[in-house]
């Protein structure tokens, strides 16, 4: 199998992810600032959501690109990370529509702590097949290093949002801040 059609099928999954979260979104039946502002805690989640698989999708698209061979295991890594994300419209819908309750927010903190180990663990076996290659090697630690800080950073959610949600939520949003642009040292790689 080629990657292109594992991007392919990817691509298709989390397009789909981003239309299931965009149809929480219900239209108020009532035409006036108040409703729509009633609908303000489901649009902030629906962002913040949107920017993350936004994230993901990004960085996925540089990472499908350094595969040298899709194997058993880059295939069920992949589908082992789309379910973790396709349990983001669920998160995030739980989220808004409960404003941030602790256990919703905690149950956020959870799907995305599983979504960056998943993508931890796919980044891990295609570095597996750059093994032979010294300067891939090195930029992959370095890359590694930072996946672990994002995880005990988005693990910390679960536990912070008990005791404060706006911090849980501020650990949310630092590894997004972390990952918005794709690492220059992987980009590089893609053209090797």
């Amino acid at each position: 199998m080629k990657s292109s059609r594992l991007e392919a099928f990817s691509d298709g999954v989390i397009a789909i992810i981003i239309t299931i979260m965009v149809l929480e979104l219900k239209v108020p039946l009532d035409g006036s600032p108040k409703a729509l502002l009633h609908l303000l805690p489901l649009f902030l989640s629906y962002a913040l959501s949107f920017v993350l698989v936004a994230i993901y999708w990004v960085n996925h698209h540089h990472l499908i690109h350094l595969i040298r061979k899709v194997d058993g295991a880059v295939l069920w890594l992949n589908a082992n990370l789309l379910f973790w994300l396709s349990l983001t419209p669920f998160a995030t819908a739980y989220m808004g529509q409960t404003h941030a309750a602790p256990m919703s927010v905690a149950f956020y903190g959870t799907v995305q702590t599983t979504c960056a180990v998943a993508y931890a663990f796919l980044h891990a076996a295609i570095a597996r097949q750059h093994a032979d290659d010294d300067q891939f090697m090195a930029r992959y630690a370095l890359m590694l290093r930072k996946n672990r800080i994002a995880i005990a950073i988005t693990a910390a959610t679960i536990p912070a949002a008990y005791v404060s949600v706006r911090l849980a939520m501020v650990l949310i949003v630092l590894p997004a801040v972390m990952y918005f642009l794709p690492d220059r040292r992987m980009e590089m790689n893609e053209a090797t």
